[in-house]
């Protein structure tokens, strides 16, 4: 129902250029096939490995690339040049203190679209860490210094949700992963020793970093503890992640036409590009609301819609993470659970970015075919972790 609305809403007469359209439909429905790849691709256990340990691998790199410009510079692999690109890769805040908080943008260009896929790449990291744990094979000696450089990366990337999340995250999958830890004693001690060996990888890259560049991290760490903690010097927890967003909800709830909205993609990523490179007259109908900006391009029946695919999606990815309880893949599975919930409830909140981010998009929708793949990988193991009996329940 949702996509059928979408491809109404091409055709809505309030729309400045059909292209709008055309672009909304990518960003909202391009990469749901992804979903049958992510299925299709792992035939055995090994597969799996392989795809966490390269992605894992990828993660390390980036993560790399971005502390060294916070060390070396922003030019570093960063282009430069146009306008809009200097301010999305060139981003600087300031604490009280006036200590520069830089914001690096590794390879991505933005530094909002790093941030976001360092909460990725931080969220497999942890599953993956327990999976080969529990598992014997290769990938340790990539996945666990990876879960570090992106913790660092994180610290250093200057953006206050990114560094919430994460911190959010690793102790959620943390309980998470003890909980559903399995029975035997052997299974629940490898899990605590994937969640210790992460935590003391994350706390020497940490420690390494204030060490060797104490004037960046200390100046992240302020602006942190400022922005941040109650009682900071310039407090905004509460208006960033309720307020604000809220206020922007009820205006996009204002408009006149907040039946029917202003027609898919006018409020989307990217828009911009559709006058500047196609001469399509502007559309200037957007909010930074997540719901709201659904409001503003598909009317009030799009974050309704909205609400039922992603909680019935939610809620399948639940099962099928509650049937694995016990097993090799929990870890796995209660990952990329975690991942679906923050993209599509507290990242939407805010805003459509992280979703319409053409990175996230695409590992959403390809992990979600992973995790219902699951399950029949778990049926062939033949190992020491039997689960038969979790799985026939």
């Amino acid at each position: 129902m949702f996509v059928l609305l979408g491809l109404v809403q091409v055709f809505n007469p309030l729309s400045p250029n059909i292209f709008y359209g055309l672009l909304g439909l990518k960003l909202y429905f391009y990469y749901i096939p992804l979903m049958f790849v992510g299925y299709a691709m792992l035939r055995k256990e090994d597969d799996l490995r392989r795809f966490l340990v390269v992605n894992m691998f990828l993660a390390a790199v980036i993560s790399l690339v971005g502390i060294l410009q916070i060390i070396v510079g922003l030019d570093f692999l960063n282009p430069s040049g146009m306008a809009d690109i200097d301010e999305l890769g060139h981003g600087v805040r300031m604490t009280q203190a006036g200590l520069r908080v830089v914001r690096p943008p590794s390879v991505f260009v933005s530094d909002g679209r790093f941030a976001n896929y360092l909460v990725l790449a931080f969220i497999m990291g942890l599953g993956a860490g327990g999976f080969m744990l529990l598992r014997s094979g290769r990938g340790r000696k990539i996945v666990f210094p990876a879960v570090s450089l992106v913790a660092l990366a994180t610290v250093l990337s200057g953006v206050r949700g990114a560094f919430v999340f994460v911190l959010a995250s690793a102790i959620v999958l943390s309980a998470g992963m003890l909980w559903g830890a399995p029975q035997s004693v052997g299974g629940g001690y490898r899990l605590v020793k994937a969640i210790r060996r992460s935590f003391i990888f994350v706390a020497i890259a940490v420690t390494l970093g204030v060490f060797l560049f104490p004037e960046a991290v200390g100046g992240h760490f302020d602006y942190y503890r400022e922005t941040l903690l109650p009682g900071g010097e310039n407090f905004q927890t509460a208006d960033r992640t309720w307020d604000y967003p809220l206020a922007n909800l009820q205006v996009a709830l204002a408009d006149s036409h907040w039946v029917m909205g202003h027609g898919i993609g006018t409020g989307s990523l990217g828009a911009q590009y559709v006058s500047k490179i196609l001469g399509a007259p502007s559309s200037n109908y957007w909010v930074e609301s997540g719901y709201g900006n659904l409001i503003v391009e598909l009317g009030i029946l799009g974050p309704i819609l909205w609400l039922i695919w992603t909680t019935s999606l939610v809620w399948a990815a639940l099962r099928i993470t509650l049937r694995l309880r016990g097993t090799w893949a929990f870890p796995i599975a209660l990952s990329i659970l975690w991942f679906a919930f923050l993209l599509l409830f507290p990242l939407t909140w805010g805003a459509l970015n992280a979703y319409q981010n053409f990175i996230l998009n695409a590992y959403f929708w390809l992990l979600v075919g992973v995790l219902f793949r699951l399950p029949e990988l778990v049926k062939q193991d033949t190992g020491d972790l039997q689960v038969t009996s979790v799985l026939a329940r």
